[in-house]
């Protein structure tokens, strides 16, 4: 039986799990996906050589970018992007190769796109963790200019949460949280962004899909702005996953 997985720090929030053993139950593929929760990434090492039957892994906070200098190569458009969430093992007479990709860009491109209007020229990208350099990269190939927001001003693409004056929040109208501000079990509380400055033409998406409606989307919502949660995000990264470990 192969085994795929999911390597992240903590996972109680993640739907892959029962998502990839339903699609393995349902469409008789001889496969399980596990969860390993490790605290560290100096322990995914173990992870590989304790389970000879892995052939792929999903990779989630914290260590989409921590986990590229374990691997023996990584896609084009992952090393452009500076992250990793789909890992594929490639076993060629007793030898095992590591390559990573990134299949987040996919995932949200295909998501956002049909949100997107004329309006919407101009993207913060709330974080500044791997995620948020799959959006980065993804809302790009879409055609819009980005910033970065932070907690703590790191270079001249970033900005801090006081920065976002009113005259910011006017120009750009599409906002993606990236951060797991707002995540089950810690549900009550959201980026600290200047929720009144949104308008209709606002875009707000959330990466994260547990709770289904985080407190960052009811405040956008309660001020016009479309919003969305990432759970069909997360679906069709899954999907691009499959489709790496598949070929």
């Amino acid at each position: 039986m192969k085994q795929y997985g999911l390597i992240g720090y903590p996972l109680g929030h993640s739907f892959s799990k029962n998502y990839f053993n339903e699609k393995f139950h349902s469409e008789g593929i001889d496969a399980e996906y596990v969860n390993f929760e490790i605290p560290s990434i100096e322990d995914f090492p173990k992870i590989v050589t304790s389970h000879p039957q892995l052939a792929g892994l999903n990779v989630t906070i914290p260590y989409k970018e921590k986990v590229i200098s374990y691997l023996d190569e990584v896609d084009k458009d992952a090393a452009s992007i500076g992250a990793v969430n789909v890992i594929k093992f490639i076993r060629n007479k007793g030898k095992l190769k590591l390559k990573g990709y990134n299949s987040d860009v996919l995932g949200f491109t295909q998501s956002i796109e049909p949100l997107l209007e004329r309006h919407h020229q101009k993207a913060l990208i709330l974080g500044t963790g791997g995620a948020s350099k799959a959006v980065n990269y993804g809302l790009h190939q879409l055609g819009l200019e980005t910033r970065f927001v932070s907690r703590s001003r790191q270079n001249d693409s970033t900005i801090t949460y006081a920065d976002l004056t009113p005259q910011l929040m006017e120009e750009y109208k599409v906002i993606v949280n990236c951060t797991p501000v707002g995540m089950y079990p810690l549900a009550d509380i959201c980026p600290d962004i200047p929720y009144e400055c949104l308008t209709p033409q606002h875009l707000l998406y959330d990466l994260l899909y547990n709770p289904n409606t985080t407190l960052f989307m009811k405040k956008g919502s309660e001020q016009g702005a479309t919003v969305k949660n990432g759970l069909e995000m997360l679906l069709l990264q899954a999907f691009g996953s499959w489709d790496i470990w598949s070929r």
